[in-house]
């Protein structure tokens, strides 16, 4: 049976991102000229403290002041990436059981693999960090087993084995697609790590992976646009595509309350916004997901927002990324915002 799919969040009203038009994952058709496919991915059977991101896909698509169908023009980049400069659709959610998580995140890979393999880039809204698993496979299926690298924000290096007796959880993901050969553990780039977690046997199979991790104290030490150039160097060199997956709790909880596992000392919201953006501009990016927003835990939807933001920063820098790559011309985020560029 093809797993259904409903537009806004299957645990919400029916909306899609911002009002961009529907689609339907399964019927290419209804997306043939688009560039980004957006899709909900309501899971949150695998959080292993406060959950709620199960309501996340929903919130994403609808904070923010402005209009709910209009275009987004980016001040800095100088692009619309709602309307003229990309084409974005959305396919609603992919209907995930917290009962049955294995059919959950099958169904899911299922379906960011029919989005890729049809020429857009799939950016899902999650749900908590388990679905990353089946989103990276599912773009690299269409990619090619290890030719997709990874850039990570997250407070959490989400790499456990086993973790409350399950295989499939939020602690487990990135293991979980090292272990399958959907990504290489050298080309795996994670940013923003802190706290108290993973262990030494941990931490020791992530060194031989070949992972590299910026920790917080090392983002402050040599700064955070440095760490950025370093991890994109590893990330283009003898790769196709990048992932790029955002748990948004790699902000400090003063600026993203409204997520499952709250980890002080993060990055700022202006830092994440603007990592976002040099990702999607400078990088290849073939797929994307914004992960860990339960709004149960929000205040005045600080992380709801945080999260729309994430998602628009992404997508203007892959349409000014386009716009110049035809033009011949480059951004430069130091010039003046009314000099007519």
């Amino acid at each position: 049976m093809t797993p259904q799919n409903r537009y806004g969040p299957q645990y919400g009203p029916d909306i899609t991102f911002l009002g961009v038009p529907r689609c339907t994952w399964s019927d290419p058709a209804t997306y043939a000229d688009a560039d980004v496919v957006v899709l909900g991915a309501p899971f949150d059977g695998g959080t292993s403290h406060r959950p709620g991101t199960r309501f996340g896909p929903q919130y994403i698509r609808q904070t923010c002041y402005l209009p709910q169908v209009g275009s987004r023009p980016s001040l800095a980049l100088r692009v619309d990436g709602l309307r003229g400069d990309l084409t974005v659709r959305d396919a609603g959610d992919v209907e995930m059981y917290s009962g049955d998580a294995e059919r959950s995140v099958r169904d899911l890979e299922e379906a960011v693999y029919a989005i890729a393999s049809n020429g857009a880039i799939p950016l899902v809204l999650g749900g908590d960090h388990t679905i990353a698993w089946p989103d990276a496979a599912g773009v690299a299926r269409h990619v090619g087993q290890g030719r997709v690298s990874m850039i990570h924000f997250d407070a959490h290096a989400d790499t456990g084995d086993i973790e409350f007796g399950s295989l499939v959880g939020h602690g487990t993901p990135m293991r979980r697609l090292l272990e399958s050969g959907a990504v290489r553990g050298d080309r795996f780039l994670q940013l923003g790590l802190r706290g108290y977690w993973p262990g030494p046997e941990t931490l020791a199979w992530m060194a031989g992976q070949g992972m590299r991790s910026y920790e917080m104290a090392e983002i402050v030490a040599r700064g955070l646009e440095e760490c950025l150039t370093e991890a994109f160097a590893i990330a283009t060199d003898d790769c196709d595509g990048v992932f790029l997956s955002v748990d948004i709790d790699v902000c400090d909880p003063g600026h993203a309350p409204g997520t499952g596992t709250p980890e002080p000392g993060g990055l700022t919201a202006r830092q994440l916004l603007d990592a976002v953006r040099r990702v999607a501009y400078e990088l290849p990016v073939a797929g994307v997901d914004v992960v860990e927003v339960s709004p149960p835990y929000d205040h005045a939807d600080i992380t709801s927002a945080l999260a729309n933001r994430v998602v628009l920063e992404v997508l203007s820098g892959i349409a000014r990324r386009r716009r110049d790559d035809r033009d011949g011309t480059s951004w430069d985020p130091r010039r003046p915002l009314l000099d007519g560029r």
